[in-house]
């Protein structure tokens, strides 16, 4: 069942791939930007403060856990991550995590706050920059997500970590590019075998691209038709998927909650694991931060897929 589900995936890719997307066609400006701007679901001061966390918890990190920083993963681009290992001599399963920002903001250097957590359970933390927009466009940071992925898996040995479990994940705009690697049809162009993905755990994603070329980050973004297909994860489900998380907040905008449902159920037509999960008294912003704590559901969550490799 599941490898003809697989191949009838495969063949929706490309065009007839383009057939899933049109999330919320029939939202008007109005209703566009409320279902997809976060920033209106908290205060100016929360915001504030979530991101202040992000770093603050970042750069603890990085002053008490052992990490390389600076790596280039990709030439052309001059792009870096910073790779906080989980132990000598360890061949670790990775955790790949892209921050958000609506792919014009933040770095990693807002995204390293899970390591001690993962580093205590044997698991390496990646956390991945990219140019940001409208400096690059789109598919331009694509390109980079997946150049970040190739080196990982390619160097794993030298990284010490296990290239047969890397697990990709991210927020917002993130949990799209992370989904970008689990889509299908690229590997091949980095010399990667068909799945180099173990896993996605996507948090508040986006992963149909239509409604974001209707309202306000086109500003940036200024996606083409074409752009918006080549750019949306759901019209290119693989042949291989690997189980997928995709979770969000109670509290946010019903855009991203749509999104997110609209990921789980084609992940599960098309034959693959995957698992819905929302977070109760989170936001858009706060969620991710549950990841620095071992007993939350998020966490848990995380630690399944890595550790049983199933949702």
């Amino acid at each position: 069942m599941r490898e003809d589900s697989q191949q009838q995936g495969s063949q929706k890719q490309g065009g007839e791939g383009a057939g899933r997307l049109g999330l919320d066609a029939d939202l008007d400006e109005a209703a566009l930007l409320a279902a997809y701007n976060p920033k209106l679901t908290v205060s100016d001061a929360e915001f504030e403060a979530v991101i202040d966390r992000y770093l603050s918890a970042s750069q603890h990190a990085a002053r008490t856990c052992r990490h390389r920083a600076d790596i280039v993963f990709d030439a052309q681009s001059g792009q870096t991550f910073d790779l906080f290992a989980a132990g000598e001599g360890v061949r670790a399963p990775a955790f790949m995590f892209i921050h958000g920002g609506y792919w014009r903001g933040l770095s990693k250097h807002h995204s390293a706050f899970m390591a001690p957590m993962l580093a205590a359970r044997g698991i390496a933390t990646v956390a991945v920059d990219h140019q940001l927009s409208p400096s690059a466009t789109l598919p331009e940071i694509v390109r980079q997500i997946r150049a970040a992925c190739a080196h990982l898996w390619k160097n794993a040995e030298d990284l010490g970590i296990d290239r047969n479990r890397i697990f990709v994940g991210g927020s917002s705009a993130g949990g799209h590019l992370a989904a970008m690697l689990v889509a299908g049809g690229w590997q091949s162009a980095f010399d990667l075998p068909e799945a180099p993905v173990a896993g996605l755990f996507a948090i508040s994603g986006l992963f149909d691209l239509t409604p974001i070329a209707r309202t306000f980050p086109q500003q940036w973004l200024n996606l083409s038709p074409a752009d918006v297909v080549a750019m949306s994860p759901l019209a290119h489900l693989p042949r291989q998927g690997p189980p997928s998380v995709v979770a969000h907040a109670r509290h946010e905008p019903a855009g991203f909650l749509r999104q997110s449902a609209a990921w789980r159920r084609a992940w599960r037509e098309a034959g693959f694991d995957a698992r819905l999960l929302e977070i109760d008294d989170r936001n858009h912003f706060d969620i991710i931060l549950d990841l620095m704590d071992e007993g939350s559901e998020m966490t848990r969550a995380l630690l399944s897929l890595i550790e049983n490799g199933g949702v």
